[in-house]
């Protein structure tokens, strides 16, 4: 079972939009040194639908080689192409990916039964980790509570769900239903707590990118029982995920990074930079959690 605070990497850019290897491989390591339980590599927050499929596969393989074995890596290998999704799914089990974290199918809207035949295909024809992932709000596209557990009967190497929906409600009904071992992940900072107090296990976290000690020890403490500490943290950290999510993810989390002196602040269209009062609302806060001067 996947446990703790798995960040959500950003994928960082050179200015004339190539992807920044040494960035990348840096970025890696600090989360090591930082502890961070897990890196999820070509995520929303890493710009995955901009990315071709060769830098996808290569995002992989590089966050593969550099984390040996210290933590485990997920590999984005969703599509709202299922074959597509095979394949990538099939490329992060090659080259020693630990998980694969896979989207329901975006734009194309399918139903519940399209759904569960799309999830079937992919874990039938690779024998690795798969984690589901439930964002409405990007893909237009709910999976339901029975279809996560009518996979989950059905399918022994689909494990979990990052579950991003913002619904408690459906988060605990599939815990009250999925079988023994499956995790809950959360997929939204706000309620990383109340995830985890329903019976997750952690949290596939955006703003891990910025504080990942923090995120980590709000997570372990919960999981080892230090409910005080983990509720003091969660709270602290509220104006900060507030912040990070001013506009549309990950524009204000790499600009942040940028801000500490870590990254290169560089976007690939339609994402672009930071609206200037936004900007330096973002900088205020920023500074209020001493992350720059």
């Amino acid at each position: 079972m996947l446990k703790g605070s798995m960040v959500a990497l950003v994928t960082p850019f050179k200015k004339n939009g190539s992807i920044d290897e040494d960035k990348l491989r840096f970025l890696i390591n600090w989360h090591i040194k930082n502890k961070t339980d897990g890196i999820l590599v070509c995520g929303t927050t890493g710009e995955s639908a901009t990315l071709t499929h060769q830098e996808h596969k290569k995002i992989i393989g590089i966050a593969v080689d550099e984390a040996k074995n210290k933590v485990p890596i997920i590999a984005g290998a969703g599509s709202n192409s299922t074959d597509e999704a095979l394949n990538l799914t099939k490329y992060a089990k090659k080259v020693g990916a630990d998980y694969a974290l896979v989207i329901t199918p975006y734009y194309n809207k399918p139903t519940q039964s399209g759904l569960i035949q799309h999830f079937k295909k992919i874990s039938k024809a690779v024998n690795i980790p798969i984690i589901i992932y439930n964002v409405p709000g990007r893909t237009g596209i709910n999976i339901l509570p029975e279809t996560v557990v009518e996979i989950a009967n059905s399918c022994k190497n689909i494990i979990g769900i990052k579950e991003a929906s913002g619904s408690l409600s459906q988060a605990t009904e599939i815990m009250s239903k999925a079988p023994k071992g499956f995790s809950l992940l959360s997929g939204n900072d706000q309620i990383i707590l109340p995830i985890i107090s329903i019976g997750g296990s952690g949290v596939v976290s955006v703003v891990a990118n910025v504080v990942p000690k923090e995120t980590h020890q709000l997570t372990e403490s919960f999981l080892k029982g230090g409910l005080k500490k983990a509720k003091k943290i969660q709270l602290e950290l509220y104006d900060l995920i507030k912040a990070l999510f001013i506009e549309t993810n990950p524009i204000p989390v790499k600009t942040a990074l940028n801000l500490m002196g870590l990254i290169e602040g560089n976007f690939r269209l339609p994402l672009c930079k930071m609206d200037k009062k936004n900007l330096t609302k973002l900088k205020k806060t920023l500074k209020e959690y001493r992350l720059i001067k």
